[in-house]
């Protein structure tokens, strides 16, 4: 299950909260949430798969010993499509959040952070799961943090009944099942990773049963923590159409409620003082 939650990563709902709030009109935690029961069946398929072959090598393994030898290659090459697209995801989301703290030019963070992701895998698997294991634990902090702050806000300017709010779910205004349909296809997104629990078919006990239940397990945690750090940001950004930057409106959401948070402690400082 760490494993699972150090290669998925706490935070993965967070790049693409805009694009899918935005594309879903404003059903971002909707969106999550029904890609979480699909992934959860795919999740399921995987654990039958590792049940009937538990060897390393998931998608690769089950195809090329199920099928067709040649048809696992093919699918092995496939996956290489997912090790690509997740850092260059990570490197474009990273160096944009990273220009709103120093302002340097986008080409410059993104070779910047591209270096740092490649340094930490050619030091070798130890390190590498040093550095995931140091970020998990600072990514929960962070969110942890995150949602204190946005009860705060939301406790502040509507009261208690903010936190609870059927329009990030549903919107009649806006709901669309077209746009639904565009916004879960790419929610799918923040589960990339979950299958990697099958490549330890060869190394945890009992994998017949242990890798169905903790990849399963993974996705409904992950669906169930994403959807929570979506539903706060649906309630502190209520407007998708408003967002300064798309591809970083989380960071925009979280500056939202920090700001106000800063500001109280100032006023509440200035009290004291006055008093």
């Amino acid at each position: 299950m760490f494993y699972g939650i150090v290669i998925i990563q706490p935070t993965a709902p967070l790049p693409s909260f805009g694009i899918v709030n935005v594309v879903s009109r404003g059903h971002a935690v909707t969106a999550i949430l029904v890609a979480m029961v699909a992934m959860m069946l795919t999740a399921l398929s995987y654990g039958r798969m590792a049940r009937a072959y538990p060897n390393a090598g998931s998608a690769y393994t089950f195809v090329g010993r199920e099928l067709h030898p040649n048809l696992g290659l093919l699918t092995g090459w496939s996956i290489a499509l997912d090790y690509i697209l997740n850092p260059t995801i990570g490197v474009i989301w990273c160096s944009k959040a990273a220009m709103n703290i120093v302002p340097l030019p986008f080409f410059a963070w993104a070779m910047f952070f591209a270096a740092a992701f490649a340094t930490v895998n050619l030091l070798g698997i130890r390190m590498n799961a040093r550095t995931n294991t140091i970020m998990t634990i600072g990514m929960f902090t962070v969110l942890i943090t995150f949602f204190v702050v946005a009860t705060g806000y939301l406790w502040d300017h509507t009261g208690i009944s903010a936190l609870f709010s059927s329009l990030p779910f549903y919107n009649p205004a806006t709901f669309s099942w077209g746009a639904m349909r565009t916004g879960t296809s790419i929610a799918v997104l923040t589960y990339m990773g979950f299958d990697s629990i099958s490549t330890l078919s060869e190394d945890v006990k009992n994998p017949e049963r242990n890798i169905m239940l903790a990849t399963v397990s993974l996705c409904l945690v992950t669906g169930i923590l994403g959807g929570l750090e979506v539903y706060a940001g649906q309630l502190i950004w209520p407007n998708f159409r408003t967002y300064p930057d798309i591809d970083t409106a989380f960071v925009a959401v979280a500056g939202r409620a920090a700001s106000s948070a800063s500001s109280n402690r100032n006023a509440t400082r200035r009290a004291t003082t006055f008093c």
